[in-house]
């Protein structure tokens, strides 16, 4: 027992004592306060219950410390919450109790100082908030999730990328579902190694991400493990950027990098065919006039006859090549005039579909009828469309059906030319080869494989593009576009089609 003088000192050192403190009964009564004002405004605050006298409650606090002194018999401290800025969180934050016959008869709290937790409270809400927009301003998307996957931040980027909302993602969308596959736990194990940035960290690490709608997002990510204070994992943390556009971009790269290529190829073919075309034109020359002068004045027998008309022909055919050479050259004069496609495509039709390769072939043109005009040479026009055509006819071996479209782009710059058969179609590894210079796939000595890289060069040099699609067992489609010199001068003729 204290004498009545320590009990004395300790009361008067308890008044001296700058803290708060409070007594309050097992119904959160308040019994006695040091360091408080006895009355709060005009009420007295011995016999008010705590939570009424300070916070305007109708109910103890969410997590008073009180209440784990009465349910555990022992010294409690405020617990910090999910969220401890709501105003409705708030409360006290040591609790001690007071024992009685072994018995609890009533609980101490101390630091019982309002003011200062609100001030308190007040910064962490702006440093929450601060932090909050920052995440939410950030370009790239950003998740954090807790140790069961389950995501308890995902930021406006985040939605733009995946689709989902926000009140998806954290209601009931978990971390699994943004990865493919087992993405989520090779996140987890690469984290845990050391091998990308050191453990606990991951550093530019290439994954697949599925959107709300089932497509696959190429992404990359920086994401970290988030440990406690004894050094347990709590959660992880990620940023990601989406890789689509990039990709696109670096696919067209890649694409324009090829066409240069493919480019400077033609150039250089071209004027080495130029010269070699030039240096046998010559004998091929000489070659035609002897054999004629010989059939000519010289009375020789069939045999001989035979002999020099095979010359004849062979030569001829030598420079029909030589020819072809010339015009993947571009070393041919050019004439160029506006010309109608649609009358251009009928005038080789005109030439080639009474040949007997087409009397199986079933030719349809479905073309606009006032199409816009193009600048051209009529001649190389005509030739471009002939090799398309008789090598569609040729490929499907004389039986099938060969559709012709035009139309102006809805860009209204240019005109587009579709020429699609019913044959066998290209192989893929055969379509990336299609327009280069003698490349061909038909028997040794059947083609030069200069056709297809001869209507290359002459629509490249119309300013224009040729494509070739194909699916194998289906057929293939040639596109051609031009661009257009009057869009107000439209070809009126033929204004039906068969």
């Amino acid at each position: 027992m204290r004498t009545e003088r320590e009990q004395e000192l300790l009361l008067k050192a308890l008044d001296a004592f700058n803290k708060r403190i409070l007594i309050i009964s097992k119904d959160f009564r308040i019994e006695a306060a040091v360091g408080l004002d006895q009355r709060l405004g005009d009420r007295t605050l011995k016999g008010e219950y705590c939570y009424v006298a300070f916070f305007n409650r109708d109910a103890p606090c969410f997590n008073c410390p009180a209440k784990k002194v009465l349910a555990t018999g022992s010294f409690a401290e405020r617990n910090i919450v999910s969220d401890p800025l709501e105003e409705d969180k708030r409360s006290c934050l040591f609790a001690y109790p007071i024992h009685k016959d072994g018995e609890i008869e009533a609980i101490t709290i101390f630091t019982f100082d309002t003011p200062v937790l609100e001030g308190l409270e007040e910064e962490l809400r702006r440093t929450n908030s601060f932090l909050y927009k920052l995440l939410q301003s950030a370009c790239d998307g950003f998740i954090a999730t807790d140790l069961t996957g389950k995501i308890i931040i995902f930021n406006d980027a985040a939605v733009e990328v995946t689709g989902y909302s926000v009140k998806e993602a954290l209601d009931s969308l978990n971390i699994r579902a943004i990865y493919e596959g087992d993405g989520a736990r090779e996140v987890m194990r690469n984290l845990r190694s050391d091998e990308y940035g050191g453990k606990g960290k991951l550093k530019k690490y290439q994954i697949m991400a599925v959107g709300r709608s089932g497509e696959k997002i190429p992404i990359s990510l920086y994401a970290s493990i988030i440990f406690d204070e004894k050094g347990k994992e709590a959660g992880s943390i990620g940023f990601f950027h989406d890789l689509r556009e990039r990709i696109h971009i670096q696919k067209k790269l890649e694409k324009t990098q090829l066409q240069l290529i493919h480019s400077e190829k033609m150039a250089s073919l071209g004027r080495l065919s130029a010269g070699v075309a030039h240096q046998l034109n010559n004998p091929l020359g000489g070659i035609t006039l002897y054999t004629k002068l010989m059939l000519e004045d010289y009375d020789l027998e069939d045999n001989a006859k035979e002999d020099l008309n095979r010359i004849l022909k062979d030569a001829q055919r030598c420079r029909d090549t030589v020819r072809e050479l010339l015009t993947f050259a571009r070393q041919t004069n050019q004439f160029m005039k506006p010309q109608n496609i649609n009358k251009a495509i009928d005038q080789t039709l005109f030439f080639i579909q009474n040949q007997t390769l087409f009397h199986n072939i079933t030719v349809r043109k479905k073309m606009e009828p006032f199409i816009p005009l193009v600048l051209a040479d009529t001649q190389q026009l005509s030739h471009v469309f002939m090799n398309i055509i008789i090598n569609a006819a040729q490929a499907m071996d004389g039986n099938g059906a060969i559709t012709i479209t035009t139309e102006e782009a809805a860009t209204k710059d240019k005109v587009i030319v579709e020429i699609m058969d019913t044959g066998p179609g290209i192989s893929a590894e055969n379509l990336e080869h299609l327009f280069d210079p003698f490349f061909t796939t038909k028997e040794e000595g059947e083609g030069t494989g200069l056709g297809l890289s001869v209507v290359y060069g002459i629509v490249e040099n119309h300013g224009g593009t040729i494509t070739a699609r194909s699916i194998p067992g289906r057929g293939s489609t040639f596109t051609l576009e031009f661009p257009i010199i009057h869009e107000t001068e439209k070809g009126a003729e033929h204004a039906e089609y068969a």
